[in-house]
């Protein structure tokens, strides 16, 4: 007999996780698709139809059923992606011609005598450390692994060291440089994967306690890219659960500068371990200031590259069309010289292209032109003062600052829909097993209410926040025919969600430190940062003016006190 409407939307409820639709709903209960159910679900779907409608749309709907069966039948893995893709290149905006890479060569420094000076020390200043053979691979990696025992109680930062693999790369750089083979400045460097990253022969848990024994038969792209290079992999380090925020199945990962708060997310892991000088560098993830969060609240720097330069192969999937993966490190030099060696094209990942990165210390920035977003810094906000200053820096640099307005009359947010929808696409195996219900943190504010919510999305709305991405895409290629970078607050207006949307590249730097009220350590305290952003495959320029940026400045160099 035909279910009411409350006891259908009750049934909904019971099992969100597969009421996507009306049809798919009634296939979980078993009960009948009827003209009566189809006119509960009109208010889910925003239309209104006639009973007649209704009736003709039950054999349809039935269909459905059998379709939604033979999918689920399949098991789709988290690694296999829709036909339909996300390409930036949509703007107007192409890639340029060439080949170009960095030009840079190691600039000779002292070794510092203490361990603790350098462990902090720059992956540029090791570089030439290692080169000159003023210390070996094997002795940093002793170091950093030390560093990471000693302190992982009170970060919560490592979900797996990877001991074994990292003596085996160390020792293999060494009898390499001691021969006079140099593969590039990555070479003997260790450094730390956040745990979306496959690695062969080790747990890669995605931070979420249904996967905490997961063994993927792959390294990522990125891991053999860094291989190559000679990077030697020490630790999988924390995310949130399955890449939202601080909290995974072992713990909450803490800010070095402050452990009585967490270091955000959900590159949590890699920002406290590049803080605390635990790695040399660490890669991370964004989908929607998953790198620039994570910086600017432990003080580190992050490079979120233009969507589709770095393969994405052998991560986890959380969103097809907005899941960058990039370099957190100490230094916006250090960022450039990691992501020389894992960009480029990989038939592996389909998004992916070659661009040129004509990345060079040697070029002056004060031939670039600089915009800023001034709605961004006119608002009352906590480091409006920093960022004031920053750019004062600037003009100091002899930069004349160009005002800009980024798109302001669009519906960003809902545009973010797709994001969530192909998030809960990504795991609906997860939700459907009820997998859901192992994860930490349950609840509002959290991915197993939102895999619930957003399958209620329609399709066609889906579809339609999709097409809406083209609006900010061309609107912002025009934008950026004025400026070669621009400059906005890391979290004021609208910049994080709308270069997310659109692809475009930032860097984020730390550019200064509040104090906390009622500390008696003045070392313990906030960092605040600022956010360099360019347009598409003009990740060379934001990096260059970063680091011109650090080079007049020197709050990339201050250490937190850890345990503090």
């Amino acid at each position: 007999m035909p279910i009411s409407r409350r006891h259908f939307i009750a049934a909904c409820s019971a099992v969100g996780a597969g009421a996507t639709m009306l049809s798919d709903a009634l296939y979980r209960l078993g009960a009948p698709i009827t003209a009566e159910t189809i006119a509960c679900a009109e208010e889910i779907a925003g239309i209104t139809l006639t009973d007649e409608q209704r009736t003709e749309l039950v054999e349809d709907l039935e269909q459905h059923v059998e379709n939604y069966a033979s999918v689920r039948e399949l098991a789709l893995p988290n690694n296999v992606p829709p036909a339909l893709m996300f390409d930036p290149r949509a703007s107007g905006t192409r890639p340029p011609s060439g080949v170009q890479g960095v030009r840079w060569e190691p600039v000779p420094v002292d070794r510092p005598s203490s361990d603790e000076d350098v462990a902090f020390m720059q992956v540029a200043e090791l570089a030439y450390l290692l080169k000159s053979r003023r210390v070996t691979s094997t002795e940093l990696t002793e170091l950093y692994i030390g560093r990471l025992k000693q302190y992982d109680d009170v970060l919560q930062a490592v979900i797996t060291l990877t001991e074994g693999l990292a003596y085996e790369q160390a020792a293999r750089a060494d009898v390499e440089l001691d021969a006079g083979v140099w593969r590039g400045p990555l070479h003997g460097i260790p450094w730390g994967a956040k745990d979306l990253l496959s690695v062969r022969g080790y747990p890669t848990t995605w931070g979420a306690a249904p996967y905490k024994d997961q063994v993927l038969d792959e390294n990522a792209a990125v891991v053999d890219r860094l291989e190559s290079a000679g990077a030697v992999l020490i630790a999988k380090l924390s995310l949130g659960v399955l890449a939202w925020g601080d909290v995974w199945f072992g713990g909450k990962t803490k800010n070095p500068w402050n452990i009585e708060q967490g270091s955000s997310g959900s590159s949590a892991g890699p920002g406290a371990a590049v803080a605390a000088g635990l790695v040399g560098f660490a890669i991370g993830s964004e989908t929607l200031g998953s790198i620039v969060l994570p910086s600017t609240r432990n003080g580190v720097t992050g490079h979120r590259p233009t969507y589709g330069l770095v393969s994405r192969h052998g991560a986890m999937t959380l969103s097809w069309s907005m899941d960058k993966l990039g370099p957190m490190a100490r230094s916006a030099l250090d960022c450039a010289l990691v992501f020389e060696a894992i960009r480029g094209a990989d038939a592996r990942d389909s998004v992916t292209v070659n661009a040129p990165f004509p990345f060079s210390l040697e070029k002056s920035v004060s031939a670039l032109r600089v915009g800023y977003v001034q709605e961004a810094f006119e608002s009352d906000y906590p480091g409006k003062a920093r960022d004031s200053a920053t750019l004062d820096v600037l003009r100091n640099m002899g930069i004349e600052l160009i005002p800009i307005e980024l798109p302001d009359d669009l519906p960003i947010d809902a545009m973010l829909t797709t994001l969530g929808v192909e998030a809960a696409t990504a795991f609906d195996t997860l939700t459907l097993s009820n997998g859901v219900d192992q994860m930490v943190r349950q609840g509002e504010g959290t991915w197993p209410h939102e895999f619930r919510a957003n399958r209620f999305v329609p399709a066609v709305e889906f579809l339609q926040a999709s097409r809406c991405r083209w609006l900010p895409m061309q609107r912002m290629n025009t934008v950026m025919q004025q400026v070669d970078v621009f400059v906005s607050s890391s979290f004021g207006g609208r910049t994080l969600a709308i270069t997310n949307l659109t692809g475009h590249p930032s860097v984020t730097v730390p550019n200064g430190f509040d104090t906390l009220e009622s500390d008696t350590d003045p070392r313990r305290r906030q960092p605040r940062s600022i956010t360099f952003a360019g347009p598409l495959y003009a990740d060379a320029e934001v990096l260059r003016l970063a680091s011109a940026f650090q080079s007049a400045t020197n709050f990339h160099l201050l250490r937190p006190p850890i345990n503090g």
